[in-house]
């Protein structure tokens, strides 16, 4: 039994942004034509230490894997010159039950969520759109800007916001043409990336908005959100979280990555829990939209939101499509 082991360096060395977007896409359409199982997702917050864990499994029928993702998340260890973000992923050969590979699953994730909320961009903003708005700039956000210039090469200018600090932003911003040609070797010369003082303002000029942070209370306001714009969030993956204004939810067209999931711990969660929308209210599944199925946007006036709470069938296919093009490279694997 041979079993293929990856580490962070040989993922980034492997994974292009636009063969994930590819991926992701295909497994939004297997979910929506039935062929997936979502399991329930664990999560235990660490209180003491303001750090969470989450473990996500899932199975795909045609492509016949499934396994789990354990990650955590520890703010802390960075104080002690440790990566505050980790987690392995565990891929099974879903015809033998043999284990395919076992894989670092930070940076998997990283790019499969990026890409998610691009797929979610794509499938529902104006096709017109020209303006991104990303609102958080920890870890993810580099990779949402990334997917989002690679999926919509319309897109000429991004605001990059800081909820907790405006400053931080600055930096950023002028670090995010570098960073995104290092990381991806994406080409964004043609690109604005403009720090955001006034996060009110920037709103109302943004065609896409991506939100990834922590919050656990609206940052986005119903009245900053003019009509037409698409949001795609993707912080609020647990229960509790929160980074729009729930009347926003109300007053758009909602597609989700999964509707159960999405209504225990997504943007939906608290909005229904608040009356601003009930379960009937989320038009149905992204991959849905992808298919032909549901129609998605229907109007240019329409507000439309993504709401992503993360799935593991999106990780094992990326994992899949790196065990299967790695063949028998004796370098990544082990027999047992």
């Amino acid at each position: 039994m041979k079993i293929h082991f990856f580490d962070r360096t040989a993922l980034e060395q492997r994974l292009k942004l636009s063969d994930v977007l590819h991926v992701v896409e295909s497994v939004y359409r297997s979910k929506a034509q039935g062929n997936t199982v979502v399991w329930p997702t664990v999560t235990h917050n660490f209180e003491d230490r303001g750090a969470v864990m989450d473990i996500r499994s899932g199975y795909d029928r045609g492509s016949e894997v499934y396994g789990a993702k354990l990650l955590g998340t520890f703010p802390q260890n960075e104080k002690m010159g440790l990566p505050p973000f980790s987690g392995i992923l565990v891929a099974m050969d879903g015809r033998t039950g043999l284990p395919k590979g076992i894989m670092d699953a930070s940076f998997i994730t990283s790019m499969r969520t990026g890409a998610a909320a691009a797929i979610g961009a794509y499938a529902l903003a104006r096709p017109k759109s020209e303006t991104l708005l990303v609102l958080g700039t920890g870890r993810q956000s580099l990779f949402m800007i990334g997917a989002a210039l690679t999926a919509m090469p319309r897109i000429k200018t991004v605001y990059c916001a800081e909820p907790m600090n405006a400053e931080a932003a600055k930096p950023y911003a002028a670090a995010c043409e570098e960073k995104l040609h290092s990381m991806f070797g994406f080409d964004a010369r043609d690109v604005s990336f403009i720090p955001v003082g006034d996060l009110a303002e920037s709103v109302w000029k943004s065609d896409i908005i991506i939100t990834i942070t922590r919050s656990t209370k609206p940052l986005i306001r119903r009245e900053w959100v003019k009509s037409g714009t698409h949001l795609s969030c993707i912080g609020a993956d647990m229960p509790g979280k929160e980074e729009i204004d729930p009347a926003i939810l109300h007053d758009a067209v909602v597609y989700v990555d999964d509707v159960d999931q999405c209504v225990e711990a997504g943007e939906c969660e608290l909005a229904i829990k608040g009356g601003f929308m009930t379960r009937e209210h989320i038009a149905g599944q992204i991959g849905e939209v992808l298919l032909g199925t549901k129609p998605g946007r229907t109007g240019t006036e329409e507000i439309t939101v993504f709401d992503a709470t993360g799935l593991a069938l999106l990780d094992l296919a990326v994992a899949k499509r790196i065990v299967d093009e790695s063949g028998s490279d004796p370098a990544h694997s082990i027999e047992l």
